[in-house]
């Protein structure tokens, strides 16, 4: 018998490339994945992560359907039993504790699915809890906290204008490794050539050599966690040699601030700090004065920046330099996109501005930041006995046991609660700790459209998935978040699940009409209704916001916008054009300006100002990522394994040499020790070593046999959970002080 062979495309979801691809299918398997050349936005780039789609996708470990724990034994059971379980389980948590005792943890995985940006915030709307965590707070949540302060929105992103830009500063990020981060641009080792070979300059800061670091005219090797320092030394020079751009490039007229971080730049002179930083008061001058005089520059910032001490503040100092130079808001410089389902623009005006800390976490305290409380506080608050203790959590595609700090605890903290829930195709460290367990389909069975990256992307561009291969037996991941909600509103898991679009769509159309700046103000709620694409619940919300968003139709009113409709007969996606000015549209502080001093971050600076000087342990422990690998949930896939993507201890060669190292090292830190095997390597700066994140298969229980059989370390365990920078709740993973020795 023939097999039936044909093609789909499909938005890769492994990361924040969003490359588009071409799936091979063979008898409704699919069985290989190219670049899609045609794709607007990812013209036929790949990665080995997305060539690896169909192992992932087909991967025999993954879970087809519900499993309900029976005295003791995660046991596999049908769907209408699984929910039944969640309804009485979970509701008698609720109704014996309240909502707000049951947490909630998001993975890194729920930003690249509709479900995730969709869904999942019915599920908090529904307990009414404030004990919400993601993986936000152990990788980007400075970023968020240093863009409401300075622009009003935790979400005003600001990307390198990659193609346009002629000097590009890189720091604490690896792009030709990560794919990018917070800055959606496939084939970015391509975008960094190409800067080159047009006459460009690119400059990379990182403690390591990495695979950017090799790529760049100059790399500049910092010691650990001084990021904040370093920019603020830049800020100091930019100043006292006259580098600041006139009038900051046209947009002087809406920045507050620039005497106060003049004055605040003043203790943070090049010379004054160089000895901490481990890079020359020279080389820091040079690095000011080639910003400022670039026809165009961007600075961009990632993990390396974010997961430390001061991540907040270095943050927040990367804008800042962008602006003083003449560089934000324009093309070549840093940009602030806009995605096809983002709120069309309205009029500018006074927001109500960015705030921090609105509640407390109820045993250390740790500030709110956008409704969420730090990953590092999740485990005590789980094990801490008291009022508004956790009694109950529901994960979304996390594995917080390997993810957050000190896993050990948490592991016994997620033993010990009454119920819990995960939406999860895998039995991993963190779910097998569930009492049911609730898998999605794989992704080749699933719609894609990322709502959130989007609105990150170096290039405007909008671009739809419907599902490659039809639903097997189950349903989808909205449906089985729509039937979670369901229940937390107090209706039957088995009701119609179409209810919770139809609110939603319902709710949505009743504030825009009522909104006087809405491109829809004044119209009847079930005229707009009514026009909507039919289809399953996620597509007519996905209409509703790309008619309402910046290029849409207004629901009839602009006849040339965009709707699904249109948007699913352009398979290969629609290019919306390059980057475009955007102030003041984007401000919503409440002066309707940029605030470039905004006072928490001034008060934050003098603790920075206090570490100057200070030099914890004899190494400092940095993170890495690998090409092949997306923190820990990708170790199970065949073609992934191997190689390169290893879980080593990379240490410089002199280094080693004076430890004795040769072939295994025990690394303790606040949070225990552990034994890894050495990488000697001299793209490590001295005193610096470096573990990868999202290793530590080893635990028994889980259902990944590919991963337990190569487990690695979890470098987080080193973490005890209580350094953290203060204003975000993000956890410090990078620039932890560490001893090494030899095993043994």
């Amino acid at each position: 018998m023939t097999a039936e062979t044909g093609t789909a495309l499909r938005i890769c979801p492994l990361c924040e490339a969003t490359c588009g691809l071409t799936l091979t299918i063979v008898d409704g398997r699919v069985v290989g994945a190219r670049g899609d050349r045609d794709d607007v936005f990812s013209a036929g780039f790949i990665c080995p992560k997305g060539a690896s789609f169909g192992e992932l996708d087909n991967d025999p470990d993954r879970l087809t359907g519900p499993l309900v724990r029976r005295e003791g034994v995660l046991t596999e059971t049908s769907w209408e039993e699984a929910y039944a379980v969640v309804a009485d389980r979970l509701g008698e948590v609720i109704r014996e504790h309240g909502g707000p005792s049951v947490g909630v943890y998001f993975g890194n995985p729920s930003a690249h699915t509709v479900a995730g940006s969709l869904y999942s915030p019915l599920v908090i709307r529904g307990l009414g809890t404030r004990q919400v965590y993601s993986a936000s707070t152990l990788d980007q949540m400075p970023k968020h906290v240093a863009l409401g302060l300075m622009f009003g929105s935790p979400v005003a992103f600001t990307v390198p204008d990659l193609d346009r830009t002629d000097y590009l500063v890189i720091i604490g990020a690896n792009p030709l490794v990560s794919n990018g981060s917070l800055a959606t641009a496939p084939d970015f080792p391509g975008k960094l050539r190409a800067l080159r070979k047009r006459g460009g300059k690119l400059v990379v800061i990182d403690p390591a050599r990495t695979r950017t670091a090799e790529l760049a005219d100059r790399h500049l090797a910092p010691r650990p966690g001084t990021d904040a320092v370093l920019l603020f030394a830049i800020v100091h020079a930019l100043f006292e040699e006259g580098l600041v751009a006139e009038d900051l490039g046209g947009i002087a007229q809406h920045v507050n601030g620039v005497d106060e971080i003049r004055a605040l730049s003043d203790e943070f002179a090049p010379e004054a700090v160089a000895s901490h930083c481990g890079i020359s008061a020279d080389d820091i001058r040079v690095l000011a004065r080639e910003i400022a005089a670039a026809p165009t520059a961007a600075v961009y910032g990632r993990m390396g920046t974010s997961t430390v001490e001061f991540g907040a503040i270095a943050s927040w100092l990367v804008d800042a330099i962008n602006i003083l130079t003449g560089n934000l808001d324009r093309p070549g410089g840093a940009m602030f996109p806009l995605g096809a389902t983002a709120p069309t623009p309205r009029p500018p005006k006074p927001g109500r501005g960015f705030r921090i800390g609105r509640w407390h976490s109820r045993v250390s305290g740790h500030p709110e930041v956008m409704s969420e409380l730090p990953a590092a506080a999740l485990a005590e608050e789980i094990d801490t006995a008291g009022e508004g203790q956790i009694k109950a959590m529901i994960t979304i595609a996390g594995n917080p046991v390997l993810s957050a700090p000190d896993g050990d605890r948490l592991d016994r903290a997620l033993d010990s609660v009454d119920f819990m829930l995960s939406i999860d195709p895998y039995l991993n460290e963190t779910t097998r700790h569930a009492d049911v367990i609730l898998p999605p389909p794989p992704p080749a069975q699933s719609a894609h459209f990322d709502f959130a990256l989007n609105n990150l992307a170096v290039h405007n561009n909008v671009r739809y998935s419907p599902p490659a291969l039809p639903l097997d037996a189950r349903p989808d991941e909205p449906e089985i978040l729509s039937r979670i909600a369901l229940i937390l509103y107090g209706l039957a898991p088995d009701g119609d699940v179409a209810l919770v679009d139809d609110q939603v769509i319902a709710m949505t159309l009743t504030k825009e009409v009522a909104d006087a700046d809405s491109p829809v103000a004044g119209r009847a709620v079930d005229e707009l209704t009514a026009m909507l694409a039919p289809g399953p619940g996620y597509e007519r919300r996905l209409d509703m916001m790309l008619r309402l968003g910046p290029y849409g139709d207004a629901f009839g009113a602009n006849p040339d916008g965009l709707t699904l409709e249109r948007l699913k007969a352009a398979p290969h996606g629609i290019d919306l054009g390059p980057l475009q000015p955007r102030l003041p549209e984007v401000l919503r502080t409440q002066t309707a300006r940029i605030e470039l001093a905004p006072e928490p971050l001034i008060a934050d600076v003098a603790r920075l100002r206090e570490s100057v000087g200070l030099r914890e342990g004899p190494f400092m422990l940095i993170g890495r990522r690998h090409l092949r690998s997306n923190n820990s949930w990708m170790h199970n896939v065949p073609a992934l394994s191997g190689g390169t993507n290893r879980c080593t201890l990379r240490i410089h060669p002199d280094d080693a040499a004076d430890l004795g190292l040769s072939d295994i090292a025990v690394i303790k830190g606040p949070g225990g020790e552990l034994i890894a095997p050495v990488e000697v390597t001299d793209a490590m700066r001295r005193g610096v070593v470096s573990l990868p994140h999202g290793w530590g298969h080893d635990r028994g229980g889980t259902g990944q046999k590919l991963a337990a059989s190569q487990p690695g370390v979890n470098v987080n365990q080193l973490n005890d959970g209580t350094h953290l920078d203060p204003l975000s709740g993000t956890a410090v993973l990078n620039g932890i002080p560490v001893d090494i020795a030899p095993a043994g």
